[in-house]
């Protein structure tokens, strides 16, 4: 239920909020004319460099982010809310003006009136994460929250949400994070409800249910793998009745996908346990420089492919 916001001294002015209470007022809009002043000044001489922020390399923009309707306008979505965060998780690693003028550059992609659009609601969008930072640290946590504390908590970020952004933006931006939070509030409450073992699962199946499709198949999976670990555990010596079990929960082709995978799993453990001895030894042997590097090359070799190798080193160079 929250969200970090930019470090910055450029702060516009959050939504309503008083440090005693913590309140929000969902009626107190801002205007939102023009981008905010976060964003105005990440034209006035800040540099970017050409290459990424070091935890950025090697990964990729989001991407369906730029959608427009017949007329041009934005159309907003959770896609675009991630290539903004995209960017933003690099704070500190570069300024807050320098990611901005970054995102400026994905938005450059859009025609008008789309841009404008874009570069307002990012605006708008960064103004929230100082607002609720401003709400967050007024809250003071002295211990545990109560149920009635943490909606009530819930509720006033969600309505800060649709202070600084439109119903639309706001929806599309924090549709699935609310959905869950209201699952976790409801979880909770039913498990604090005294209920039967049998009325408590029929309410979390019904609680389950108002989930996003994606969360609801993600937990699913995640019931069926924590099962299976179980399963997999206690028909260890069974290997036929293991496969049987797989193929009920899982179908036949997916059960012997999964018991090949194992299969090589177990044999890369052997190899890899038998590579490890004679490595220790090898590092003990004396052996230094490009000697040693050449040694390790060919006792990778012995025992592993070529794609495999590229595993071991990476495994190596965090042991």
């Amino acid at each position: 239920m929250t969200s970090g916001p930019p470090d910055t001294a450029a702060r516009a002015t959050p939504a309503s909020t008083t440090a005693g209470s913590a309140s929000v007022s969902p009626g107190a809009m801002p205007e939102q004319t023009a981008p905010s002043v976060l964003v105005a000044q990440s034209e006035e001489g800040v540099v970017v460099p050409d290459h990424l922020p070091p935890s950025l390399l090697g990964t990729s923009v989001p991407s369906g982010w730029a959608r427009v309707d017949r007329l041009g306008n934005l159309i907003p979505t959770a896609e675009l809310r991630q290539m903004f965060e995209y960017f933003l998780s690099a704070l500190g690693e570069e300024s807050l003006p320098q990611l901005v003028r970054r995102i400026r550059t994905s938005l450059a992609a859009l025609e008008q009136p789309a841009r404008d659009q874009a570069l307002a609601t990012l605006g708008a969008y960064l103004d929230y994460k100082l607002a609720v930072s401003d709400l967050e640290s007024a809250y003071n946590n002295a211990g545990p929250l109560t149920a009635s504390e943490m909606q009530r908590r819930m509720e006033e970020i969600h309505a800060l949400r649709r202070t600084w952004l439109d119903a639309e933006t706001a929806d599309a931006f924090f549709a699935t994070d609310e959905a869950v939070d209201r699952f976790q509030l409801e979880k909770r409450r039913i498990a604090n409800a005294g209920m039967t073992p049998e009325a408590r699962a029929a309410a979390l199946e019904a609680a389950e249910a108002a989930l996003p499709e994606p969360i609801r198949q993600a937990r699913q999976e995640t019931r069926r793998f924590a099962e299976y670990a179980r399963v997999r555990e206690q028909l260890a010596g069974d290997p036929e009745a293991l496969q049987a079990w797989r193929r009920q929960a899982f179908g036949a082709d997916n059960a012997a996908r999964l018991a090949d995978l194992e299969a090589q799993q177990h044999a890369w453990d052997r190899r890899w346990q038998a590579y490890s001895h004679e490595r220790d030894a090898l590092l003990s042997s004396g052996l230094a420089g490009p000697d040693l590097d050449a040694a390790m090359e060919r006792l990778r070799a012995r025992h592993f492919s070529e794609t495999e190798q590229i595993r071991a080193r990476a495994l190596d160079s965090i042991r």
